[in-house]
């Protein structure tokens, strides 16, 4: 354990991915500062050094999650011409889904306080979903541009048609349910169908097995 007085590199990560295994071990019942500092290994008060309190940590937890997301999501375009469009598509709807998972959005769907916060800093330009959807419709214009997807194909409509099943997926889900990524998977390859677009050698939607 970390002493106090000691500055502790990377303490916001360190206590997010804390805050991770917590609710993937316990559940959101377990979740308190004290579990969290505790499973960081660092002082109890660490938490509230850096954190209004544990409503202010939730809501960053998960727009922390949703920016890597989003960066993520920007270097798509550049992968345009590569593997096969479905498989593209997924990987990024995948990510997202992971990013803050239904459990930590759940988490913060249920504190009130939480979730104002979430929903006040996306609404002011947080990366989140909007940003996803922008990157998706970029790297399908991308496609488009190749041949990969038809001309005709409204590719910020399958953007946020893939966005938005995933954002619905994710604030619905909790623990126990059926794992929504088949959902997307198969969403993912009706619309590459239904865009016309044609696959690289391997054909596939990626199964994640």
């Amino acid at each position: 354990m970390s002493p106090r007085g000691v500055a502790m590199p990377d303490v916001r990560e360190r206590l997010f991915a804390a805050a991770e295994r917590v609710l993937a071990r316990e559940g959101p019942g377990a979740l308190t500062s004290r579990a969290v500092t505790a499973e960081a290994g660092c002082a109890k008060g660490v938490l509230h050094a850096h954190f209004a309190g544990l409503d202010e940590f939730v809501a960053d937890l998960v727009l922390d999650r949703f920016a890597h997301t989003a960066r993520a999501a920007e270097e798509l375009a550049g992968r345009a011409g590569g593997d096969t469009v479905a498989g593209n598509l997924c990987d990024v709807a995948l990510a997202l889904l992971d990013s803050a998972g239904p459990t930590i959005a759940g988490l913060a769907m249920t504190r009130p306080a939480a979730s104002l916060r979430l929903r006040q800093a996306l609404e002011s330009g947080a990366p989140g979903f909007s940003a996803v959807q922008e990157s998706i419709t970029r790297y399908l214009d991308a496609e488009q541009r190749l041949g990969r997807v038809s001309a005709g194909t409204d590719t910020a409509a399958v953007a946020l048609a893939v966005v938005g099943t995933t954002h619905h997926l994710l604030m619905t889900g909790r623990p126990g349910a059926a794992d929504p990524r088949e959902q997307v998977r198969g969403l993912i390859a009706m619309l590459a169908s239904a865009a016309g677009a044609t696959a690289a050698a391997s054909g596939d939607v990626p199964s994640g097995e």
